[in-house]
């Protein structure tokens, strides 16, 4: 193997007149180099706005929500529950009620969501980087108010500095039976908007309220929806909930992230497959030129292969000077590439140079986020396809053995 590597070594980095095999060499090397680096810059790019939107969702979605096994409902005073507000390890616990309502503002209508929440719900950090509109405020000198979705606000066309406007909320009334008036079938509750948030659809379709004023609109004097619960600092998430789980049986559901949000962990994750899928098949074109490369280079040292051969190597020696040539023009072009790729997400991330086109987005420059597994990845998989590669291009190396040998 060292004089094989010797021979290989030799070939690719020696000092020799320039001719067509040696451009030839450069142009694999240049192809593996872009491509390892788009992969390591892609999936950077990937990584910070993964990071960006997983942060958004994060101020609403909490690190562990209890949820009735059955029914919609359940009391958070139930002995099951009840002395999760004494464990130290909870950072914040909002006990949250919520159901589907109709609203109406001036003469707009919609279907949405009426989340009310316990007073910790505003205790949580970078609420107000979610905001669009006005202030995040559900209570003030015990008046309700309530901060609204932004889908909310575009159907209704709700302005929050509208003083004298306030949101109507009709909830059918629990056990109202069939009356003459379908206006006694429904309670109604005014309340004044004074925020607008944005996230995402299924969480901007909301309308954020205190714990108590769902209570009196939903006619549900004990019961809530959920329990959200955050964690403080250096506990261990998938640890507590097992506990919780454990503890609290099969009438509940203890939801991490990834479960409340299935479907958007899902959807990154495909897209991130994809993208590395679609840059994979360009770095796999870039990577099977060396096989032309090699085969070129094996015509060009017809003699070299004829004398080693006649000096006793056998034709495994030979084999293997051409498939360290292929890994070593791989090699060299993929360290190269994902050190540029590094140096370019540093000076992204520090100065923001590539602006995103949306005004609107929470970052003007493209996010980055490096993760070392990422190179991991892209040397395995440039370290896969070259060995294929090579090993096929060696093979041609010894084919006409025997032929060279006449030529010598």
């Amino acid at each position: 193997m060292r004089t094989s590597f010797y021979i290989a070594k030799r070939y690719l980095f020696t000092k020799k007149s320039l001719n067509a095999i040696n451009y030839i060499s450069g142009i694999s090397m240049l192809g593996v180099f872009v491509g390892s680096a788009a992969l390591v810059i892609i999936l950077s790019v990937f990584n910070g706005f993964e990071k960006v939107i997983l942060s958004m969702y994060n101020n609403f979605t909490p690190e562990i929500r209890i949820e009735p096994a059955q029914g919609k409902t359940f009391d958070p005073d139930g002995p099951e529950v009840r002395n999760l507000k004494k464990d130290d390890r909870i950072a914040n616990y909002t006990e949250v009620l919520q159901e589907k309502a109709l609203l109406r503002y001036d003469e707009g209508q919609y279907i949405g969501t009426i989340k009310g929440v316990s007073s910790d719900f505003l205790k949580r950090s970078k609420l107000d980087s979610t905001l669009v509109q006005g202030r995040f405020v559900i209570e003030e000198d015990s008046k309700p108010f309530a901060v609204v979705g932004s889908m909310v606000q575009l159907y209704l066309s709700i302005n929050v500095n509208d003083q004298f406007r306030e949101l109507e909320i009709y909830s059918p009334k629990k056990g109202a039976a069939n009356s003459f008036s379908p206006a006694e079938e429904f309670t109604l509750r005014s309340i004044k908007p004074v925020g607008v948030f944005q996230i995402q659809q299924s969480f901007d379709e909301s309308v954020i309220v205190p714990l108590s004023f769902a209570r009196e609109l939903l006619g549900e004097e004990k019961n809530v929806s959920s329990i959200e619960l955050y964690l403080g600092k250096g506990e261990s998430i998938s640890k507590f909930q097992q506990e919780l789980s454990h503890k609290l049986g099969k009438k509940f559901l203890v939801k991490n992230r990834v479960q409340q949000e299935q479907s958007l962990y899902k959807t990154l994750n495909i897209e991130r497959l994809m993208i590395y899928l679609i840059l994979t098949f360009v770095l796999i074109i870039a990577i099977f030129n060396i096989v032309g490369t090699l085969t070129m280079l094996v015509i060009d040292k017809k003699k070299d292969i004829a004398i080693l051969s006649s000096i006793g190597a056998d034709t495994g020696l030979i084999r293997r000077v051409f498939f360290l040539e292929g890994l070593l023009i791989s090699f060299v072009g993929c360290f190269a590439g994902m050190i540029a790729g590094f140096i370019f997400c540093l000076l992204q991330q520090k100065y923001g140079f590539i602006k995103m086109a949306e005004a609107n987005f929470i970052t003007e420059a493209y996010p980055i986020a490096i993760k070392w597994s990422d190179f991991l990845v892209v040397f395995g998989t440039v370290a896969l396809i070259s060995t294929i590669a090579s090993s096929i291009s060696s093979r041609l190396s010894v084919k006409n053995l025997g032929d060279m040998k006449e030529d010598l």
